[in-house]
């Protein structure tokens, strides 16, 4: 069979299971071949399928995440390692990054800050879009941590961004310009389906109407954002109006940024006081 044909025949079987059957197929024939996905689609006719194709394309008919398949995602303008200790980056959560670079538009933030920082993906495309910054990423989970770790160390910028266990924001200390948020935000028991149920659950769910963990790190914002600085903090597609209440009620001011497909995505916080 010709790589042609083995895609479109993995395109069928997917269908059933993915949302992005082709991407997918072509995701994995790239990965087996040890291509990019552009060198691999210039460059099909005149390739042979790989043994190792099949096994990868039986993980992902069994719901297997592409990024735990493949082992990386691209985010922004990196490219991230992902295990199954992390949320897999996506692009709804680009608009935190955003929010940031219309913000900073005439000078760079000095100082970052990642609560929740799981692979190090938004700390680290705002890292790699400031050149100058330092940050810093907190984590409860010392797997995930690993993980920022070392993909800090493979972007060349483990010098610029330490990575440190924590419950939020509870014993950082300073004030930051840029504070990157993408924490919990599902309603507990919520059922889900596809890629997320290979995800870790400590970093989806947050109490029963999913506000725990801004209700926790709204009151330390006032005290962490510098003058002149802002968080982006990432929300649910319905949660604008209750999130927006939680942080006003600590002082804050609040504009919202939706997505790419219009959803309510970020809110932009900056401290008047």
């Amino acid at each position: 069979m010709t790589v042609p044909d083995a895609l479109r025949a993995a395109t069928v079987q997917l269908a059933v299971a993915s949302d992005t059957a082709r991407l997918d197929a072509e995701l994995l024939m790239a990965h087996a071949l040890g291509l990019s996905r552009n060198d691999m689609l210039l460059r099909q006719r005149d390739l042979t399928v790989p043994e190792t194709f099949a096994p990868l394309l039986a993980r992902r008919l069994n719901s297997e995440p592409i990024a735990h398949i493949t082992g990386t995602r691209d985010f922004w303008t990196i490219t991230l390692a992902v295990t199954p200790d992390t949320l897999i980056p996506r692009p709804d959560s680009e608009t935190l990054i955003e929010a940031a670079v219309d913000h900073f538009a005439t000078r760079a933030p000095a100082a970052i800050l990642d609560l929740g920082t799981g692979s190090g993906a938004l700390l680290l495309a705002a890292l790699a879009e400031w050149p100058t910054a330092q940050g810093l990423g907190i984590d409860a989970s010392a797997p995930a941590l690993a993980v920022a770790r070392g993909n800090a160390a493979r972007l060349g910028m483990a010098t610029r961004a330490a990575f440190q266990p924590g419950d939020w924001a509870r014993d950082v200390e300073g004030r930051f310009d840029l504070l990157l948020i993408n924490p919990p935000y599902i309603v507990a028991d919520l059922p889900l389906s596809g890629d997320v149920l290979r995800e870790p659950a400590s970093a989806l769910f947050a109490g029963a109407d999913g506000l725990d963990d801004y209700r926790r790190i709204a009151p330390d914002l006032p005290r962490l954002i510098a003058p002149g600085g802002m968080a982006a903090i990432e929300i649910g597609y319905d949660q604008a109006a209750s999130v927006t209440a939680l942080l006003r009620a600590n002082g804050l001011a609040v504009a919202l940024r939706r997505d790419l497909a219009g959803h309510d995505r970020c809110l932009i916080v900056t401290n008047p006081g």
